[in-house]
């Protein structure tokens, strides 16, 4: 008996699971490009963030925080940490040639809470001007 192998999720699937965990979210799927837009809060005491996912098939998704812009840079300091861009304010929230994400596995049970954690770590940064949320540079 052969090994069933994982299967890529659907574009449609991944937003239907992301508006059923976030029913305020918006989302729009065209041209095999996934576009998710939704507010996190990582704590109570935490602002809500609103965050947009862009996920093209065969790709990885790409995490953007749209509002609040400028996100605040702790002091002293120039740009974000961890982020590809700190203009765009295009996160990086998982190390990608570690392949910790796949198209086998659902945006809203790991991108999402890995962006969460995200912020809840610049905002200790913001505070402190230290990283706690580790990663590679």
């Amino acid at each position: 008996m052969g090994m069933i192998k994982n299967r890529e999720i659907p574009l449609i699937v991944q937003a239907n699971k992301l508006q059923s965990y976030f029913p305020d979210s918006k989302y729009s799927v065209r041209q095999n490009i996934l576009v998710w837009k939704g507010y996190l809060q990582p704590t109570y005491l935490s602002p809500k963030y609103l965050i947009k996912v862009v996920y093209q098939r065969e790709k990885h998704p790409n995490v953007y925080v749209i509002d609040p812009k400028p996100l605040v840079l702790a002091e002293g300091k120039s740009k974000l940490e961890h982020v590809y861009d700190t203009d765009k304010q295009h996160l990086c929230i998982y190390y990608k040639r570690a392949k910790e994400w796949n198209e086998t596995k659902f945006i809203a049970d790991t991108i999402i809470p890995w962006t969460s954690e995200w912020l809840f770590h610049y905002e200790i940064w913001a505070t402190t001007g230290i990283w706690h949320g580790g990663g590679i540079h």
